[in-house]
């Protein structure tokens, strides 16, 4: 099961086999107690962030503490925590523009409480150790340390690493333009999944580039 948990224009997820459930991502700090009231009816494992962007980890020390469960990232995201402008970002369009430089507006001014990680994780790593039947899937682009959740080969959670904010598309802002464009032709290679993104509502899979 998913269970998204809106929080503005971003998105957080339970993912759950019964009882048991891990989380993905925050959202912002305003955000924090509505996550933590739709987890407590789980038993929660484990807290994934899909990167380290701000709006997407702010929540991580107070959720991690408040479960009492550990956070699990990909290593090369860990640096973003201190300061998100370690990776520029550039971005595709007038919107891709606009959403850019909200974004670098909130790098800058947003703090994200200080946490350590207590697993790093990558593609291909299984999370069936935490209870739940899914896979990490490297999405770099986005970010250098871009992940995403392969759930029961069903469900495809994919951080920021396609975007539906105004229309689904490839992402709007991104680190590394080749990368993100391969990450998001190995999502359309999975075959049939549910998408999850970051910012907006679920879709289909489908091919993401026109090339």
């Amino acid at each position: 099961m998913i269970q998204r948990i809106c929080c503005g224009n971003v998105n957080c997820y339970i993912v759950a086999d019964g009882k048991t459930a891990v989380l993905v991502d925050t959202g912002r700090e305003k955000f924090r107690q509505k996550v933590l009231d739709a987890c407590q009816e789980f038993d929660m494992r484990l807290l994934v962030l899909t990167h380290g962007h701000v709006d997407h980890v702010q929540n991580a020390a107070f959720l991690a503490e408040a479960l009492k469960i550990p956070i699990a990232m990909h290593k090369a995201d860990v640096p973003l925590l201190d300061d998100n402008m370690l990776q520029p970002l550039s971005s595709k369009g007038i919107l891709g523009k606009l959403v850019l430089s909200a974004s670098i507006k909130s790098f800058r001014e947003d703090k994200i409480p200080g946490f350590t990680p207590s697993l790093f994780l990558k593609d291909g790593d299984s999370l069936d150790g935490y209870g739940i039947p899914a896979k990490i899937v490297g999405l770099p682009g986005h970010t250098t340390g871009s992940i995403g959740l392969d759930v029961m080969e069903k469900y495809l959670i994919v951080g920021d690493a396609l975007m539906n904010m105004f229309y689904p598309t490839t992402s709007m802002l991104y680190n590394d333009k080749a990368a993100m464009l391969q990450s998001a032709d190995k999502i359309g290679q999975i075959g049939n999944r549910q998408i999850y993104f970051g910012h907006g509502g679920p879709l289909a899979n489908r091919n993401w580039t026109k090339r």
